[in-house]
């Protein structure tokens, strides 16, 4: 079993001692969780799109994911939240004009740095590897650096112009503890939303139902009489005493005052449609010559000798 040939072992390799932590190259992570989508870990491309927890995705694989979430997906938890293509906003990215793009080194002769970003800040002009701390706005999705925010305070985007608040800010690939701040921001603003969305519901039911009640149940009527009195039946007490009048009959007619102004307002524009359509005729009054606009006809046959 070895030690044959004058060989002598070292200590390390007969006593095996504990295994060594992993550690995991920063540039890498950062690199993961910038340059790569969430979902798919494909290389981000545009449309790039980011969920209420600032996670970064593409486009295409969301919409893919949402249309089939029974299929076998490697990080399909990364995007468990995900209910629906309006938990997602289209972030509006500036390009990094030094970014050169992936075949910038394809034969392997020229220096890569790895902390080069496709994206920048619009305002300071940092790039978007993960080393500076960036935002997005649910409102209009521009996506801005920390620094930009804080050095320039304003209630209105710096790119396009639209108003935000500070609550619309929601920042990109945070550490935990953001991470569940934003998710007890999204949770909060889902139940509000439901509530509402009931709230709404409930008003139009009873909206619905007191046309029904108002029908079965007339609170007032006015009564017409032949002597031109009125006399009101309301379905409760009364303060006002009743205006006297001739016993109700099943002859009797309730009219409204509205109804019979309309009714009037409904013939008499009846009546000037007709007059205007009769008009067009020549058949029609207007139309007929009186006798000093009728003139005599007169023929004269010259004769040429």
């Amino acid at each position: 079993m070895g030690c044959d040939g004058g060989t002598i072992p070292k200590r390390h390799e007969l006593v095996k001692g504990p295994k060594k932590v992993e550690k995991v190259d920063k540039n890498a992570e950062l690199a993961a969780r910038w340059k790569y989508c969430a979902l798919s870990t494909e290389k981000l491309r545009r449309p790039i799109v980011a969920c209420d927890l600032g996670r970064l995705y593409n486009k295409d694989a969301v919409i893919e994911y949402l249309l089939d979430k029974s299929a076998d997906r490697p990080n399909s938890e990364v995007a468990s939240h995900l209910r629906g293509i309006k938990d997602i906003k289209e972030l509006n990215l500036t390009d990094n004009p030094a970014w050169e793009g992936e075949r910038r080194n394809t034969k392997g002769d020229r220096y890569e740095d790895m902390h080069c970003a496709m994206f920048i800040c619009p305002v300071v002009g940092l790039e978007m590897n993960g080393k500076h701390r960036f935002c997005f706005l649910q409102t209009c999705g521009c996506v801005f650096s920390d620094r930009a925010l804080k050095e320039v305070k304003t209630e209105i985007c710096h790119k396009c112009g639209d108003p935000f608040k500070d609550e619309n800010l929601v920042v990109l690939n945070g550490t935990k503890e953001e991470v569940e701040k934003l998710r007890e921001k999204m949770e909060g603003k889902r139940a509000k939303a439901k509530a509402t969305k009931k709230s709404k519901k409930n008003k139009v039911a009873e909206t619905v139902a007191k046309p029904s009640d108002s029908k079965e149940n007339p609170e007032s009527t006015e009564t017409v009489s032949s002597e031109g009195q009125t006399s009101t039946r309301n379905g409760g007490d009364s303060s006002q005493p009743a205006v006297p009048g001739p016993p109700a009959s099943s002859s009797t007619k309730v009219v409204t005052p509205s109804a019979a102004t309309g009714s009037k307002r409904s013939i008499q524009t009846m009546e000037e449609k007709s007059e205007t359509y009769k008009s067009l005729f020549t058949s029609h009054s207007s139309a007929k010559r009186t006798k000093d606009q009728t003139s005599n006809w007169v023929t004269h046959t010259p004769y040429h000798f």
